[in-house]
């Protein structure tokens, strides 16, 4: 099972890569002036020097400045790490994934997610016995 890169980031990148999709394209000093703690300018460039090596980020040159972008959209990344933990913690299982969000503490549905899930729900079993 071959591990997408974006699931083993270090703190800092993930972090970073928080930033880039909130913003969707950014200089050092913007991801610097976002980052929650006091991370110096030089160890950003560092994180971002791996992210691009690691293809998770592309670089675009707006004159003499860097403009970092992420190489794949939000929701990309996101599908690709829950396939991942899918695969990883519930043996492929949707069912298992959602099963286990739903029973974790704290978890306490509005009337609205319920009625969303359950439209959700009855649109895939519409689908699978198309």
């Amino acid at each position: 099972m071959s591990t997408p890169p974006h699931a083993e980031l270090s703190r800092r990148e993930r972090q970073i890569m928080d930033v880039l999709h909130r913003r969707g394209r950014a200089t050092v000093a913007e991801i610097q002036s976002e980052m929650p703690d006091d991370a110096s300018y030089s160890a950003i460039r560092s994180a971002l020097r791996l992210l691009r090596e690691k293809e998770i980020v592309t670089i675009e040159h707006d004159g003499k400045r860097y403009i970092y972008l992420p190489s794949m959209s939000q929701n990309e990344a996101r599908d690709s790490a829950l396939r991942y933990l899918m695969r990883t913690f519930f043996e492929g299982s949707r069912a298992g994934a959602v099963s286990a969000i739903l029973e974790m503490s704290g978890t306490d549905l509005s009337d609205g997610d319920v009625e969303r899930l359950t439209s959700m729900i009855k649109e895939a079993k519409r689908r699978k016995d198309q």
